[in-house]
């Protein structure tokens, strides 16, 4: 058992002062008073910086020069986990886009097959597409854009939503059966990649659509005749992810989204190879896609993924969206949990919670991590 001490803790409702954060093993077994601490119990010194829950990233492509979608193995996992956790975020989604049947495949029994998947930080995959729209699907491959069929949903269904997270989709496109079948399994059905009009939208969430993909991008925008897959998301129920690093989406369309949605709206980085590295070019998908000035773009300027990392996201909500550090942590922490429905053991430093955390100092620097228990 160890303490951390002489931190500003975050613990997901408030910040508490003068607190110790108590772990043994990968959990959080108590929050005490610094003066209570038993003389014999090991301290980490905070040194008065912030100690808030580990970021959850519900959509990540790739990172530290590799993608998902090039390898899908144990190992690019590992690389993809070790980059994250540089950059504050101990839990991800590894995110397939539009691919191959065989890869889908591929993706579930890697998954499937790994006995710790959390050890690494992985709570399940993000299957985006290959349900989409072919108009609305930026840099995801137009000849690997297809439909759901009855076998690949049966066999989607049959992994559960707890190899599969979020599946992504153009409600358009999807027969009502479809998404009611994979939500029944327990998947996070989401929309997104959708060129759907708002009451195309509304006839299929009845049946299991909860979520939305990188709100704004990729979708029917909102206009005062056709509201769109946008006016749908900010006037439904939905919990959506927003890419904030001002490139995707402009600062102040993530500050009205979130006046409207509030807790359902969290950040997600849509990264790929080059975050966290100086890459300034990679194949994504058989597409040659660049890298300059944080932005990632194909040939005919469209967007390709995000060189984003998760407290580069929660800085960007502190500095340009005005919100409270609280706040943006929340958007990084227990709102992407509750979205996925994992809050129950992640998101927040509290009692028998897994022990991810991260110390963050006075620049929004991440100056320590502690990942299931362990100082990293």
């Amino acid at each position: 058992m160890f303490a951390i001490v002489n931190g500003r803790v975050f613990d997901g409702e408030n910040f508490l002062d003068r607190k110790a954060v108590l772990i043994e093993g990968s959990k959080i077994v108590d929050i005490v008073e610094e003066d209570h601490l038993a003389s014999d119990v090991e301290r980490m010194d905070a040194e008065g910086n912030y100690i808030t829950p580990g970021f959850i990233d519900l959509q990540l492509n790739g990172c530290g020069g590799v993608l998902f979608n090039d390898d899908i193995s144990r190992k690019t996992l590992e690389v993809m986990n070790e980059t994250n956790i540089r950059y504050g975020c101990t839990s991800f989604l590894p995110t397939l886009i539009t691919s191959t049947d065989e890869n889908i495949r591929r993706s579930l029994e890697v998954v499937d097959g790994m006995e710790d998947p959390e050890e690494i930080g992985v709570l399940g995959l993000h299957l985006e597409g290959p349900y989409i729209s072919v108009e609305k699907r930026g840099v995801h491959r137009e000849d690997l854009v297809r439909v759901l069929d009855n076998s690949v949903v049966s066999e989607i269904a049959r992994y559960g939503g707890e190899v599969t997270k979020i599946l992504t989709l153009a409600p358009e496109n999807a027969k009502p059966e479809h998404i009611r079948e994979l939500a029944e399994s327990g998947i996070n059905v989401a929309l997104g990649h959708t060129n759907a009009t708002y009451n195309q939208i509304e006839e299929k969430r009845e049946y299991g659509i909860t979520l939305a993909t990188h709100l704004y991008n990729a979708m029917s925008q909102m206009g005062h005749r056709e509201p769109g897959a946008v006016g749908a998301v900010l006037n439904g129920d939905y919990h959506a992810g927003i890419i904030v690093d001002g490139l995707h989406v402009a600062y102040p369309a993530v500050e009205i989204a979130k006046k409207i949605m509030g807790e359902r709206l969290y950040l997600v980085t849509d990264a790929v190879a080059p975050a966290g590295t100086d890459m300034e070019s990679f194949i994504f998908e058989g597409k040659k896609v660049f890298h300059k000035d944080g932005k990632c773009f194909d040939e005919n300027g469209t967007l390709g993924g995000a060189a984003l990392t998760m407290i580069g996201g929660v800085r960007n909500l502190v500095d340009h969206v005005n919100l409270s550090l609280e706040e943006a942590v929340r958007m990084a922490t227990i709102y992407p949990a509750k979205a996925i429905g994992v809050d129950d053991r992640y998101g927040l430093i509290r009692k028998g919670y897994v022990a991810d955390l991260a110390i963050i100092d006075k620049n929004l620097e991440i100056s320590q991590m502690v990942v299931k228990g362990r100082l990293i």
